[in-house]
């Protein structure tokens, strides 16, 4: 966990300038919340060589729902209004979150992002989870027209069901913004459509990390047969 918070910080703060709030006592160099104690924490490492130690490269922190339990709900809930979605209570027994993942440079190619998604899937599939739910940010250094922009691309292609969908808490300005530019996908949000996932709403605005984010969901049977047969073998 230790190393995939560094790794986090040295993403996050660091190179992106997030401005992260951990808890008391937090080391510096840290990003820990308090979800961290509650989660799975998947990592990717470099071997270790005579030349160089072993490195951690890529990080996804799993928030199953027995450890949600535990936390007091999802980090998506700190962000989106759940309750006006009536079918969230059916599926949480089966729901896993997924957050705070980052790739160190250098390493940002499909080799590490396949290698993630590849265990996670498995880690799913072991343990009887069938959808995965979680915020994929989109930059906003251009004060946030590509967001909205993306927002109205994905909302005529890719938007959930009504009984799904959930409402952001501080909403992204929309009505301010340019909605009409054509934007390509941030490579994470490509990747999850590509998965077959579907967006949950109007994406919430995040000072802290200077981003908008899009609630997101993937219904394991959704994937695509050449992404099963990639990362179940089936």
């Amino acid at each position: 966990m230790r190393a995939a918070q560094r790794l986090r910080y040295a993403v996050f703060a660091e190179e992106l300038g997030a401005v992260l709030q951990p808890l008391p006592g937090t080391p510096t160099g840290l990003d820990v919340d308090r979800f961290d104690a509650h989660c799975e924490h998947l990592l990717i490492a470099t071997r270790e060589s005579a030349d160089a130690p072993e490195r951690v490269v890529g990080t996804y922190r799993v928030l199953t729902p027995a450890g949600a339990r535990l936390a007091g709900g999802l980090y998506t809930e700190t962000e989106f209004d759940f309750e006006c979605a009536g079918t969230w209570q059916r599926l949480r027994p089966t729901l896993a979150e997924l957050g705070r993942s980052c790739t160190a440079p250098g390493w940002r190619h499909g080799g590490v992002i396949m290698m993630l998604w590849t265990h996670l899937v498995q880690f799913m599939a072991r343990n009887g989870l069938t959808h995965m739910i979680g915020c994929a940010s989109v930059p906003m250094h251009d004060g946030g027209h590509a967001a909205a922009s993306l927002w109205e691309q994905l909302q005529a292609t890719h938007l959930c069901p009504p009984g799904q969908r959930v409402v952001p808490r501080l909403p992204l300005p929309l009505q301010q913004l340019r909605a009409d530019l054509f934007v390509d996908p941030p490579p994470l949000v490509k990747g999850y459509l590509a998965c077959g996932a579907r967006v949950l709403g109007a994406p919430a605005w995040d000072p802290d990390f200077g981003c908008a984010d899009l609630p997101m969901m993937l219904d394991l049977q959704d994937l695509p047969s050449g992404y099963r047969r990639r990362f179940l073998g089936t």
